[in-house]
């Protein structure tokens, strides 16, 4: 690594820290219903559609009903982006012609995007229409990242309150983040991807005649708006087939800049939010410090892994690090820190391909996500994933210091505890189930490119992807099969949803509670203590699940690269 990679790094840990007071401050003011700068052009518009819904803002609803309502609502998107897809071909705005996608790949993308995952089994450019893009995958950009935003609050409202039924309303909770907090910053957002390069336009594919005299077509569309809501939503999905290493996605240093920082930006501001709304903001600053670690150590490791590069290249004489698979313009330091970036938050959005990475480089972002996306995370997610690790946290405190645990004056008893299990259990059945089934199966052995054991890493990244709801790839996976599409969307469906659920319903005991009065033996949750505690029973937790896992995968190829055997030869 160089002078100039670790300033990179150094500069974008300042803009995202700089962010999270006024953008926690912001977020907090829209979801306690308080007056804020935008209120007088966006309360009248929120009212609207309060009457044109039906809805009552000053009801709530208890954790079940809120539940309920969450689920209703992605089952329509879902129908209504599958019947999107399928009726392509007749619908308008289709200047490429595209045709209906097929029923698999309908469901695939449809699942994707309702889970805010946003796996891609297509390129963008050459599978989907203007309208498709428009008016089915950038709603659901909107609306599955509202959700999880909405979901959070409901979690932090469980925390704060105390011998309360309810936890909000969904439908409004969802508006008010769509309005407020989504609409305005992607309309400034796109205004600045517009001004560093990339296209916002209708217009068919541009034709154009190479120097050899040849005739290519480039794609374009209205690119700068889906970016910005893929960014800022933790989505991830790209208009082009090469997201964010395509130049017009991702055109210049500051837009690569501004991309990762706007990744993590509303993920991180929630823990403020998250403190806020508690009454103590060092509670918030806690949790931001334990993401942090992990996020820091992931970046050492994988910068340090890229700038070593291939061993076997390296024995060749071949020196500057590993460069295969990397846009030069943003070299190793913008490209490693952007897989790091997108797999602690659940974007998936990459400039870089994955699969090009050294073993240990490509573990990193493996590891970030069967972590359950904690790190950061989605937007809403990554916080309500953090504190069920928090109540196993606080449950693992207790036990040893042989007293009832509680957080936040709230007791941690069994209900909450179980609940926190079902959420983090779910997801290593998801991704090491279908893993072990693809790798039986002549559909799903047919998938990856390579043998041995990155092949396998092909498979367990992609099923982890799912699951973790994260979306990238690593690139080496021929994924558009049925087998491939039913049980990656399966993955997506289960890492979302059977989240969720247990999430409201420790949101809706916790509201239930009483508060109980801080005493001597109250373990402090606001220090370094328990910044370490929560780091190591997440490294704990995830090592137990997935590390006999990870063994076969990209630590043989590390251990292959070093003994100078290639991939295929240590798979044989």
């Amino acid at each position: 690594m160089t002078l100039a990679g670790w300033i990179q790094i150094a500069l974008f840990c300042a803009l995202v820290l700089a962010l999270v007071k006024p953008l926690g401050l912001y977020m907090t003011r829209v979801f306690t219903g308080a007056s804020t700068p935008l209120s007088p052009v966006l309360r009248p518009v929120e009212r609207g559609l309060y009457r044109l819904a039906g809805i009552d803002e000053a009801h709530e609803q208890h954790w079940l009903t809120y539940a309920g309502a969450m689920l209703v609502f992605h089952a329509a998107g879902f129908v209504l982006l599958y019947g999107i897809l399928r009726l392509q071909a007749f619908l308008p705005l289709n200047p490429a012609d595209q045709g209906a996608v097929a029923p698999d790949l309908a469901f695939n993308t449809a699942a994707s995007f309702v889970t805010n995952t946003n796996w891609q089994n297509y390129g963008g450019e050459s599978t989907l229409s203007y309208l498709s893009q428009m008016l089915g995958l950038t709603p659901q950009n909107f609306l599955s990242a509202a959700t999880g935003i909405a979901l959070a609050v409901a979690l932090i409202r469980g925390f704060a309150r105390a011998s309360a039924r309810t936890v909000g309303s969904f439908w409004v909770d969802l508006t008010r983040c769509t309005l407020y907090v989504l609409l305005p910053l992607c309309i400034l957002y796109t205004l600045f991807l517009v001004w560093q390069g990339v296209p916002q336009t209708l217009a068919p594919y541009a034709e154009a005649t190479t120097l050899e005299g040849g005739h290519q077509t480039i794609a374009l569309g209205p690119v700068a708006s889906q970016v910005a809501i893929k960014m800022l939503g933790t989505n991830g999905g790209g208009f082009f087939n090469a997201n964010a290493a395509h130049p017009f996605e991702n055109p210049t240093a500051w837009s690569n800049l501004i991309q990762m920082a706007s990744i993590f930006a509303l993920g991180a501001a929630l823990t403020n939010v998250f403190g806020r709304m508690v009454g103590d903001e060092r509670q918030g600053w806690a949790i931001l410090a334990a993401m942090g670690v992990l996020f820091l150590a992931g970046t050492a490791i994988t910068c340090a892994a890229e700038g070593a590069g291939n061993p076997l290249l390296t024995a060749l004489g071949l020196q500057g690090g590993n460069l295969e698979g990397k846009e030069l313009r943003f070299g190793i330091p913008g490209s490693a820190l952007f897989a790091v970036v997108t797999t602690a938050a659940s974007c998936g959005a990459v400039n870089a391909m994955h699969d090009a990475f050294t073993a240990l480089g490509g573990l990193v972002p493996l590891v970030n996500m069967q972590l359950g996306e904690i790190i950061v995370g989605g937007v809403g997610a990554g916080l309500y994933g953090m504190l069920v690790f928090v109540v196993v946290a606080i449950f693992v405190a207790g036990l040893m210091v042989g007293r009832t645990p509680e957080y936040l004056g709230k007791k941690i008893e069994a209900r909450e505890v179980k609940m926190a299990m079902l959420a983090i259990l779910c997801l290593p059945l998801m991704m090491l189930g279908f893993t072990g089934l693809a790798t039986v199966l002549p559909a799903g052995l047919s998938g990856p490119a390579n043998a041995g054991p990155h092949g396998f890493t092909e498979i367990l990244y992609a099923f982890t992807s799912a699951a973790a709801n994260n979306g990238s790839a690593f690139a080496g996976l021929s994924g558009n099969t049925p087998f491939y599409n039913l049980t990656l969307g399966a993955g997506m469906l289960v890492g979302r949803f059977f989240v969720i659920i247990p999430a409201l319903a420790i949101a809706g005991s916790l509201a239930g509670k009483k508060t109980v009065p801080a005493s001597a033996g109250t373990f402090p949750t606001d220090g370094g203590l328990f910044v370490g505690l929560l780091v190591g029973v997440i490294l704990i937790v995830g090592g137990l699940t997935f590390f006999p896992s990870l063994a076969l995968g990209p630590i043989v190829e590390h251990l292959a690269g070093a003994a100078g055997q290639t991939f295929a030869a240590a798979g044989n």
